[in-house]
C-alpha cells in the first residue's frame, strides 16, 4: 500500500489539475500498459482520480478546464473567442472554451463545453505565437487573430487596438494562405482609419 500512496503523492505533487493516461505513466514511470490500467481503476474506484472522459482524468473536482480542452485532443491549443476576449479583442462573454484542433468537435464534460474548430496540421502542430500558461497552451492575441480571420473572413471584432500588426505580419507565414494574406491588409487598413 506504501507504494500506491507514493504515486497519489506524486499526481498532487504535480501543479496539473488534469492527466492524460500517458501523463500518468510518464509520473508514475509505468511503461506496462495493463498495470497502468489497473492502477488508474485503482485510484477512480478510491476516487483518488476522477474520470472526467476515456483516458483523461483530474485529481479533485477543482480542475481547470483549459487544461482539460488541451487534453482532450492532441494537438490543441486555446484560441478563437476565448483567447480573444481574454485579450479584450472582443467583448462578448462566452462560457464555451474554444479551441484549435485536429478536427471540428464539440464536447460537454460536467458543466464545460469545449469547441474545437478544425486547422490544418502545418499550422496546429507550429507553436508560433502560442504559450503555455497555467499548465495549457493558449494563443496570443495575434495568433488567435489570425486563427478567427482564416476560418471567418467577415468576423466582427469589438477592439484591435491591442494587436501588433507586425508580429501577424510575421505569423502569417505558417498558414500559407494568400487570402489571409489580404483578409490581414484589409483589417489593418479599415482599423487605421
Amino acid at each position: 500500500m506504501y507504494k500506491m500512496e507514493n504515486l497519489l503523492a506524486k499526481i498532487y505533487q504535480s501543479s496539473k489539475t488534469v492527466f492524460t493516461n500517458k501523463e500518468l505513466a510518464l509520473i508514475w514511470q509505468e511503461t506496462n500498459p495493463k498495470l497502468l490500467k489497473s492502477k488508474i481503476a485503482y485510484y477512480v474506484k478510491q476516487e483518488s482520480l476522477i474520470r472526467l472522459t476515456r483516458g483523461v482524468f483530474a485529481k479533485d473536482k477543482k480542475y481547470n478546464p483549459r487544461e482539460l480542452a488541451n487534453s482532450l485532443y492532441s494537438p490543441s491549443y486555446i484560441s478563437f473567442e476565448t483567447a480573444l476576449r481574454d485579450s479584450g479583442i472582443i467583448f462578448q462573454q462566452y462560457e464555451t472554451i474554444f479551441a484549435a484542433g485536429p478536427f471540428s468537435k464539440t464536447v460537454k464534460i460536467d458543466n464545460n463545453t469545449f469547441c474545437f474548430r478544425k486547422l490544418k496540421e502545418e499550422i496546429l502542430f507550429n507553436p508560433l505565437g502560442t504559450i503555455c500558461d497555467n499548465n495549457y497552451t493558449i494563443a496570443t492575441a495575434e495568433r488567435a487573430f489570425l486563427d478567427m480571420i482564416y476560418l471567418f473572413s467577415d468576423y466582427y471584432f469589438d477592439n484591435l487596438s491591442n494587436i501588433d500588426w507586425d508580429k501577424c505580419f510575421e505569423l502569417i507565414k505558417i498558414y500559407g494562405n494568400g487570402a489571409l494574406a489580404s483578409r490581414l491588409e484589409k483589417y489593418k487598413k479599415n482599423y487605421a482609419k
